[in-house]
């Protein structure tokens, strides 16, 4: 029996996957919104990154009990390589529970903590955003050494062998925009 040539074999391919129904991915509907990058989490160790994200609706408005999440940006591999955190990480990295999620009619706010950092609240706000309100925008805010801020990155210095040896919090303050920080010995 001769077999059709490989251009053929893939067309076919290529035609059965265009009628396949296809698997929806598990958490949030993918037409919602998600902002996979709000704040971010860099160590001493490496230039790998803990990055906080938020999923949305199509009203900006947070998905779900749970709303914030945690991945890896795996920056010693490339700019685009992400991982999950892994179990033994959560407890450094991950998000408390209950996170307490707030709607609203276009946007909404999320206020959890970090693991890491159990008596500090972080709040996501998100809203439309663009022209036609077609996007959202998410902005994580926290006191950051008193004064009400916006948090861009947590650092954590680590300490040799084992263990954390300060964490520093940055942003910017609410109405001035000035740069803030705060060290968490």
């Amino acid at each position: 029996m001769r077999r059709p040539p490989l251009t053929a074999s893939l067309l076919i391919l290529a035609s059965l996957a265009l009628v396949a129904p296809v698997a929806r991915p598990a958490g949030p509907d993918p037409l919602d919104r998600v902002v996979r990058s709000v704040f971010f989490v860099a160590k001493s160790e490496n230039r790998n990154e803990v990055h906080y994200g938020v999923a949305l609706d199509s009203a900006c408005v947070p998905v779900g009990a749970s709303p914030v999440f945690a991945y890896w940006r795996m920056r010693e591999r490339g700019p685009l390589a992400t991982e999950p955190l892994l179990s033994r990480e959560v407890s450094a990295y991950g998000v408390t529970q209950p996170q307490r999620v707030e709607h609203g009619d276009r946007g909404g706010r999320v206020v959890f903590r970090l693991n890491a950092l159990p008596r500090r609240s972080i709040a996501i706000d998100a809203a439309p955003a663009g022209p036609d309100g077609q996007a959202c925008t998410a902005t994580a805010r926290a006191v950051i050494g008193g004064t009400a801020a916006t948090l861009t990155s947590v650092f954590v210095q680590l300490r040799w062998p084992f263990g954390v040896d300060h964490i520093e919090l940055s942003g910017r303050a609410g109405t001035s925009g000035r740069v803030v920080s705060e060290r968490v010995e």
